[in-house]
């Protein structure tokens, strides 16, 4: 089935916490691309392509990259996705968020033809629900705190609590909130590299005593002596982010043994064949994996869930849910109740385009 149309939309989503920050950057809104394959048919699979400063993927590049790569898409088979993948690698080093949403799209296009959801794709439903790890971005100790206690209500008892690499302000954000929300909470730390491998030791080990199940990319990507480092000093899993920002890199992380863990993203990793495999890798390393922040709207937390219920080895629970932070969005299909992700039987990636939603802002090419 020939592919005679791709189309390239601009998402702008603004966030309902306008002082929504982490270590890197702030964010008000959430930015990528949607991507929308057209086979002769009439169908249409629907991807996104995110839009991620911190991983060299600013918006207007993605942009650039998802036109040059739609090109080559025209006239090929759509059922022929590793073909046409391998294709786009050849012909563009890197720019993983752009290939993301291709790969997403051609994955949705395909099980819309077939009738079935993206996860029979890769095996079919092993996993159906999904608890949410909810971010907690950073603010005072006592805001985070509060912040927290709102989505408890929800729900939600796993919390990723975003840190900047002052350790003492780390720790009170860490102890304000294991406060608030009780001693049966699953508390995370994100420190998204913020951390000098002696400070993420010190951090972490007073961290200890709050009962911290993991802690994600403490120093930076490109210091994995010092990622290893603290991996084996202190009692937290730590888990690499940043660092895993490509089946090589996967590879190296589990080869050399430099983490507990790896946050696994189909935006940094090229799509979801590609995150399939670097899941594999991590199990047949030894290595933990889960699926990581998939911070956009409902569409591409869709695929990620898809790809998530086809991995029976995920070990802890997965950030799927962000989009519930956004102040709008114009996907809709899948179920949070009570803090946790269902997944049901919808065909494709399970959920489509609103059709009385209010347009975000977005652009055709």
């Amino acid at each position: 089935m020939k592919i005679v149309d791709v189309r390239i939309e601009e998402s702008i989503l603004p966030k309902k916490d306008k002082d929504w920050k982490f270590a890197l950057a702030a964010n008000p809104a959430t930015e990528g691309w949607i991507v929308a394959i057209r086979a002769e048919d009439g169908t249409i699979g629907y991807g996104y392509a995110s839009t991620m400063n911190h991983y060299g993927a600013p918006h207007e590049a993605v942009k650039g990259a998802l036109d040059r790569l739609s090109k080559r898409l025209i006239g090929r088979d759509s059922r022929q996705i590793a073909a046409i993948m391998d294709d786009l690698d050849a012909a563009m080093l890197g720019n993983n968020q752009a290939k993301s949403g291709i790969d997403c799209a051609l994955h949705d296009l395909l099980a819309r033809r077939l009738g079935v959801p993206i996860c029979d794709l890769f095996g079919g439903a092993a996993v159906r629900e999904f608890p949410s790890l909810r971010i907690l971005p950073i603010k005072s100790p006592a805001d985070m705190a509060k912040n927290a206690r709102m989505l408890a209500d929800k729900g939600v008892r796993h919390f990723k609590i975003k840190v900047h690499g002052e350790v003492d302000e780390d720790v009170a954000r860490v102890k304000a909130i294991r406060a608030e929300v009780g001693p049966d909470a699953h508390l995370t730390i994100d420190a998204n590299q913020s951390y000098a491998p002696k400070d993420a030791i010190r951090a972490l080990t007073l961290m200890a005593d709050s009962r911290i199940d993991l802690a994600e990319q403490p120093v930076h990507a490109s210091d994995l002596i010092g990622l290893k480092a603290v991996t084996q000093a202190v009692p937290i899993t730590v888990e690499a982010d940043e660092a895993a920002y490509s089946l090589d890199q996967v590879m190296i992380l589990v080869r050399e043994r430099i983490v507990d863990a790896i946050s696994l993203k189909i935006t940094k990793l090229g799509g979801l064949r590609k995150t399939y495999a670097a899941a594999q890798i991590c199990a047949a390393g030894g290595v933990r994996y889960r699926m990581g922040a998939h911070v956009g709207p409902m569409l591409l937390a869709a695929h990620a869930m898809q790809l998530a219920a086809a991995l029976p080895g995920i070990w802890y629970a997965s950030e799927l849910t962000e989009f519930d932070g956004l102040a709008e969005d114009r996907w809709e299909g899948l179920k949070l109740i009570d803090g946790v992700l269902h997944h049901g039987d919808a065909i494709g990636c399970g959920v489509t385009p609103k059709a009385t939603a209010a347009p975000d802002r977005r652009k055709s090419a």
